[in-house]
């Protein structure tokens, strides 16, 4: 193991995430951690990756269109990649946009009835 690489352990420090998480995403292949024996070891490439998918879990993507679009760089590179991206981006941005409509309604709903059960109390 080199300096630059981590450990199974400390990967799963430095991103807090759990090992289950870190396990599953090596199975669904969106990491692929050099092996030496049972241990794992992750390097820039991984820990690269691992950045990429929290972004795009907390952006609200797919844990499979995230692996599509981690895809798309090693078969057809960067320019495909960031093309990918930002029609992805623009899906996402219109869905968190119904999301926070959806939210600010519910919102004032509900804003409302407390106002009118606050009313009866007095």
């Amino acid at each position: 193991m080199s300096d630059s690489q981590l450990s199974f352990k400390e990967m799963c420090a430095e991103f807090d995430v759990t090992p289950r998480t870190l396990r599953y995403y090596e199975y669904i292949e969106l990491l692929q951690p050099d092996r030496e024996g049972r241990s794992r070891f992750y390097g820039a490439r991984e820990r690269a990756r691992m950045k990429l998918i929290l972004r795009g879990r907390r952006w609200g993507f797919s844990l499979e269109e995230i692996r599509q679009w981690l895809l798309i760089y090693e078969n057809e590179g960067n320019q495909a990649q960031m093309t990918a991206f930002v029609e992805m981006a623009d899906r996402q941005m219109e869905e968190l946009r119904k999301q926070r409509q959806q939210l600010d309604e519910a919102m004032d709903e509900l804003q409302q009835l407390r106002d009118q059960t606050a009313g009866n109390l007095t």
